[in-house]
């Protein structure tokens, strides 16, 4: 697998990463033994990036993650965490914690569960708006110089945060939802990451299932967090599900699968854009291989975008609550 530098300040990562979240529970029951193979079978592909949060499963990913990688050499992987998310015991979501502190405290318990003595790239989940983003930055700026942290990346921030905290310590990359269907980063975010030398580590390249060619709302699990997300709402997925079949052909007439297809659309947008792939099953992550070193011309890059034009699929980002607490909306 080909390599990329992660931003102007970032280490070299494999052309893909693989998105983890999806192995603790976020879209339903997920097999334990079938996730650490999909883990292996990422490694062996050529894979080098694992994204995980703490707050995955509330510590299940990063131990998961732990044990897929005991017999493999500790510097053959890079680690990137988010942390700061708070849950309660029923899983609920609480609130963010990026004050100083709690930023130590929760890097110990990380090292503890990944069994690593550092991570290669962390960076706070979400915008703590009680905190400023220097305080936070700075703080893990000192577990860089201390040897805990090699790089600092943010996830889900605008433009004025991205430049506050890159004037304390280098940024590698910003974390952030980008597909065909979500392109709102476009605007000012991903220019404002070119000029600072700031990567993209794109998650959601497949709209969390929606453009991946297999999703139906038959397919709906409990514990699922899809049956609260907007676009696969009633009234919102059967005009989005319409959407995505006009895409089908498209993919079908250049040999892809439709997840392929909508892969291949991220990474044409740029070298700087690493796409996060969210399978949690072997099948998935060699279907989302297979859009490797695939290059689509300008007539499909147009014929794409003609067929989901920005902004037709409904709902595609949060409900309006939690768009107020994103950092990324106010761009």
């Amino acid at each position: 697998m080909s390599t990329v530098s992660l931003g102007r300040s970032g280490p070299r990562v494999s052309g893909f990463g693989l998105g983890c979240m999806s192995m603790s529970g976020m879209y339903g029951p997920a097999d334990r033994a079938e996730s650490i193979a999909t883990i292996h079978a990422a490694l062996e592909s050529g894979i080098t990036l694992l994204d995980t949060g703490d707050f995955y499963g509330s510590g299940h990913n990063e131990l998961l993650i732990h044990e897929a990688l005991r017999a493999h050499p500790r510097d053959a992987v890079l680690l990137s965490v988010k942390f700061g998310a708070l849950r309660d015991p029923a899983n609920g979501w609480v609130g963010n914690d990026t004050r100083p502190a709690a930023m130590k405290n929760f890097l110990a318990y990380s090292l503890r569960r990944l069994g690593v003595d550092y991570i290669d790239i962390y960076r706070p989940a979400r915008l703590d708006p009680q905190v400023p983003i220097e305080d936070t930055v700075g703080a893990i700026a000192e577990m860089v110089k201390a040897g805990y942290v090699r790089y600092i990346g943010l996830s889900e921030v605008g433009v004025d945060t991205l430049r506050r905290a890159a004037a304390v310590h280098p940024i590698c990359d910003l974390q952030i939802e980008y597909s065909l269907v979500s392109r709102g980063i476009e605007d000012a975010i991903l220019p404002a990451c070119r000029e600072l030398g700031i990567g993209i580590t794109a998650y959601g390249v497949l709209s969390r299932g929606l453009i991946s060619g297999h999703w139906s709302p038959q397919d709906a699990h409990a514990g699922d967090f899809r049956a609260h997300s907007p676009r696969f709402q009633p009234g919102n997925v059967e005009r989005n599900l319409a959407l995505v079949e006009s895409l089908r052909a498209l993919a079908a007439a250049r040999g892809l699968s439709l997840a392929q297809l909508a892969i291949a659309w991220v990474t044409a947008q740029g070298a700087d854009i690493v796409p996060l792939i969210g399978a949690r099953r072997r099948a998935q992550l060699h279907e989302a291989l297979g859009a490797q070193g695939q290059r689509l011309d300008a007539e499909t890059l147009a014929a794409l975008v003609r067929a989901v034009p920005r902004d037709a699929i409904a709902g595609t980002r949060y409900a309006p609550a939690q768009m107020a607490l994103l950092d990324s909306e106010r761009a």
